[in-house]
């Protein structure tokens, strides 16, 4: 065969790359801009066409005219859809762009080589167990197509079988590279991803929290080692709104300064006394700085900045599940002592505006002088007037307080919280409003609460001499059973956050069975997350100590030493490169076996006789088997001495075990 020949891509490579280029491409279509989804569609389509024979392989001019475009297109879009998105529509391009364009096996090897590092880039932003399944598949698939190349003559599910076996032969090398290697910390800084981010905002207004109701994503996990705390002291703290210009409320810049200047200067907030709970925390991707943790939340995570109003922040955006741990001192004060500057912050209003609401605080202040007596008072304001908890509120004018609260009289969280915060504020308190999650989902398998977007929620905090900032969720007066018992105690899934979310798991919920189901695989996703994708230096500690005892670089050293080679050792057996027992040949075996059995029988094999002569004193001797016999040492002759080919081995060393099942019957 000459060097030409040798560089002709088959069929059968083609067929897997088809397999391949759909099966990697599909998991990023979100990340796609339509222009970079219709040139991979058109070159699919077109290497479709070269596979069935329709269309030639399209010039070089044309490969490089669409290139030339896409790039440019990219250029001049990436500042809309952000640097890391355009990257990875630049590749992908490139991808499909070659799959088109190869003309000899190299080209293969480097389409292969791309589809492995966009299945490694996939994995990046998708961790979950099911995920990390379906890119083992595409990964396999991509390994076949290397195998096909080498391997022309195979079917497809030969070519299957052995892409799997070499993936599973790689697995104990991983493994032992995963728990022994060091965790070292990202060598470089992924671009923060703007259009993806999710969850809570640093600004909130009437209808911010109505829309985060409609989602059912995970927004966290947190596990306390035992049975959480009961619902209603579940209020997971983000951020604190201090700023309102009559439409939003925002965070006071002097907390944003702060968070900008996390990279340049660590800021500093004195560890809370007293009993603390321990728990620790999974945060799903948002793309946010902003984490969570009940009151008065601390962390020694050196990735955490302990933010001056309680707060716990990343210093990097969370671009990957994020796990920490989180100490939360329940009784201890927030603030006792509050700077001039800062109570004037939390006593600002825009002026003139919601008049209405300003004359109600004033008689409020009229009636109850006592800050803490006023502020009790209108928590049973709430309840005692025709408020109702709603997710449709009516709209809202530029008064938005006063129509919420002398006119609409229906709304949510944020409605509650603003209207109090308001009074309180127009009536001298200093208040500010937070937001975060309340309650959660309790695993009881896993034993977790998971806490979902639908979550969100907002409550207000007002600072009383003495006591500090103390906290105030006027929701809690409306609709008592959405605070104690959970989300789900008030609303209806079905027009909530299963509105827009027709293939949601917590569908399930209804139906025990499938419930219990959903319950068990979001208990291996959990454990997945802390043992596999939360492995850090301490697990990897406590891993190595159950192994070695005292971690040395001597006894690591040891482990590498004996691992690889049992390692190799174990692939070359499966690789067929090792045998143990080279004398058993099974074909031999139950030749001898007959022969033994015809000894029996009086017809022994005489030494140095063939098989051919032999099968000629048989047919005399036993005329009862002696057309099989015939057969049977035909097949024998063929396959241990003739060349054939595999399709013909294969076929005729089925028909050799049938007649020994045959033969062995007769003699028996």
């Amino acid at each position: 065969m000459s060097k030409s020949q040798q560089e002709i891509i088959s069929r059968h490579s083609l067929l897997w790359l088809l397999f391949a280029n759909i099966a990697i491409l599909i998991p990023l279509y979100d990340k796609l801009t339509p222009w970079s989804l219709a040139i991979c569609g058109i070159c699919l389509l077109w290497r479709l066409g070269i596979f069935i024979g329709k269309v030639a392989k399209p010039p070089r001019i044309l490969v490089t005219f669409l290139a030339l475009g896409s790039a440019v297109t990219l250029a001049l879009i990436t500042s809309k859809i952000g640097l890391l998105n355009g990257l990875i529509n630049l590749l992908v391009l490139g991808y499909a762009l070659k799959y088109i364009e190869m003309r000899e096996r190299r080209d293969v090897r480097i389409v292969v080589l791309v589809g492995y590092f966009l299945i490694a880039f996939t994995f990046i932003n998708q961790q979950s167990i099911l995920f990390t399944a379906l890119l083992s598949f595409i990964t396999i698939i991509n390994t076949c197509v290397l195998v096909s190349l080498y391997r022309e003559g195979d079917k497809i599910k030969e070519t299957a079988k052995m892409g799997t076996k070499l993936i599973f032969q790689s697995l104990p090398l991983a493994l032992l590279l995963f728990i022994v290697l060091p965790k070292l910390p990202p060598l470089w800084l992924v671009p923060p991803d703007s259009s993806t981010t999710t969850g809570l905002s640093d600004q909130v207004s009437f209808g911010d929290i109505e829309k985060l109701t409609r989602s059912a994503a995970l927004a966290f996990r947190a596990d306390f080692g035992r049975a959480p705390p009961a619902n209603h002291l579940l209020y997971w703290r983000a951020l604190v709104m201090e700023d309102y210009d009559g439409k939003k409320w925002t965070q006071h810049e002097s907390i944003t300064d702060i968070e900008d200047d996390v990279p340049y200067t660590v800021p500093t907030r004195k560890k809370p006394t007293g009993s603390a709970l321990d728990y620790s925390i999974i945060a799903e991707p948002s793309y946010q700085n902003w984490l969570f943790g009940l009151d008065v939340a601390f962390s020694n995570n050196n990735e955490i900045i302990n933010l001056p109003d309680h707060r716990l922040y990343a210093k990097r955006s969370i671009d990957q599940q994020f796990q920490y741990k989180v100490n939360s001192y329940l009784t201890s004060p927030m603030d006792l002592m509050l700077h001039n500057k800062v109570k004037q912050i939390n006593v600002n209003l825009p002026d003139r505006s919601n008049l209405k609401t300003r004359a109600f605080a004033a008689k409020l202040t009229q009636a109850y002088p006592n800050p803490m007596h006023r502020l009790n008072a209108l928590m049973s304001y709430f309840n005692q007037e025709t408020y109702f908890y709603t997710l449709t509120p009516p709209p809202v004018g530029p008064q938005q307080i006063d129509d919420f609260l002398f006119e609409n009289k229906a709304g949510f969280c944020v409605h509650y919280a603003s209207a109090f915060t308001f009074i309180a504020r127009a009536s001298g308190i200093p208040t500010r409003l937070v937001t975060g999650y309340q309650g959660g989902e309790w695993n009881e398998q896993a034993g977790y609460l998971s806490v979902y977007q639908y979550m969100a929620h907002a409550w207000a905090e007002a600072w009383i001499e003495g006591k500090g900032w103390v906290r105030f969720d006027p929701t809690a007066m409306i609709a008592p059973e959405r605070v104690l018992e959970g989300f789900d105690a008030f609303f209806q899934p079905e027009s909530s956050y299963l509105l827009n979310s027709p293939f949601s798991s917590l569908r399930l919920r209804e139906f025990p069975l499938l419930n219990t189901l959903r319950v068990s695989f979001a208990s291996l996703d959990y454990y997945w997350s802390v043992w596999v994708l939360g492995f850090d230096s301490s697990k990897q500690e406590q891993v190595l100590q159950k192994l070695l005892g005292k971690v040395t670089p001597e006894k690591l050293s040891l482990l590498m030493l004996l691992a690889i080679p049992v390692i190799s050792l174990t692939i070359a057996f499966s690789a067929g490169i090792l045998y143990f027992n080279r004398n058993k040949d099974p074909l031999t075996t139950k030749y001898l076996q007959v022969c033994g059995m015809l000894a029996g029988k009086g017809v022994s094999r005489r030494q140095g006789e063939g098989p051919i002569d032999y099968n000629k004193r048989v047919e005399f001797a036993v005329p009862a088997i002696a057309s099989a016999f015939e057969q049977f040492t035909q097949y024998y002759v063929a396959l241990k001495y003739q060349p054939l080919s595999k399709q013909t081995s294969e076929k005729l060393s089925k028909l050799y075990f049938i007649l020994f099942k045959q033969i062995k019957a007769k003699l028996s």
